[in-house]
């Protein structure tokens, strides 16, 4: 006699549809190089759309949870509001997803993949330049696909290559340059493109703008 099998949980699915649950977010941190940092930072996070967001403010960087659209549109707007002051600026972008363990994350290792179109964004007119590290990390197969961050990785600079925003390779991380909206975007679309196969991915982004070192360059 054969026993009954139980059919497959929902669970799985509903928790990797579901962007604070899986552990989507960012944490991101604004250096103004002016004596005017506190009017700058706090001017850009005041004007802010945080619709479908969860936004913490603490006293080192600001945590951002939620749909990868709404914090590509966020951190974009936050990055905008701060080049417009002409004041030369950075913004540091750590982005997660599918971590096991993490506070507002439920996915368990082995929850799977959230496979997403990478989020649309927006050209600003502001020049930046920036500084882009990707990391896969995968230790089981997703199907037919094996762990291989190498691929992966060289698969979103060649997303970097064919946009434009790709302008070397350095030590640890990959240069982007170009319209602030169009560097914001490659690496998102980059960190979402490696999550359609590998459950958790982090990268780290530092953006440069109105920088002294570099020409002023309409984008």
């Amino acid at each position: 006699m054969m026993t009954p099998t139980a059919p497959p949980s929902a669970e799985p699915a509903a928790l990797r549809e579901d962007p604070l649950r899986f552990g989507v977010g960012a944490r991101v941190t604004v250096a103004v190089m002016s004596d005017r940092y506190a009017e700058v930072i706090l001017g850009a996070l005041g004007d802010l759309d945080a619709s479908g967001l969860v936004v913490e403010t603490g006293d080192v960087s600001t945590y951002v949870g939620g749909p990868e659209d709404a914090l590509l549109r966020w951190v974009t707007d936050l990055a905008a509001a701060v080049a417009e002051t002409g004041e030369h600026a950075s913004v540091s972008v750590h982005l997660s997803r599918g971590c096991p363990g993490e506070a507002r994350c439920s996915a368990p290792g082995g929850a799977g993949p959230r496979p997403v179109a990478p989020p649309a964004g927006r050209r600003t007119g502001r020049f930046a330049a920036a500084e882009w590290a990707l990391y896969p990390l995968a230790d089981i197969a997703v199907g037919d696909h094996a762990p291989d961050h190498m691929r992966d990785i060289e698969a979103a600079i060649d997303l970097a290559r064919g946009n434009g925003t790709f302008q070397g390779s350095s030590h640890f991380v990959t240069r982007l340059t170009g319209d602030l909206g169009d560097v914001l975007a490659t690496a998102f679309a980059g960190w979402t493109m490696v999550g359609r196969t590998v459950q958790h991915v982090t990268s780290h982004l530092t953006v440069s703008v109105n920088s002294p070192s570099h020409a002023r360059v309409d984008a």
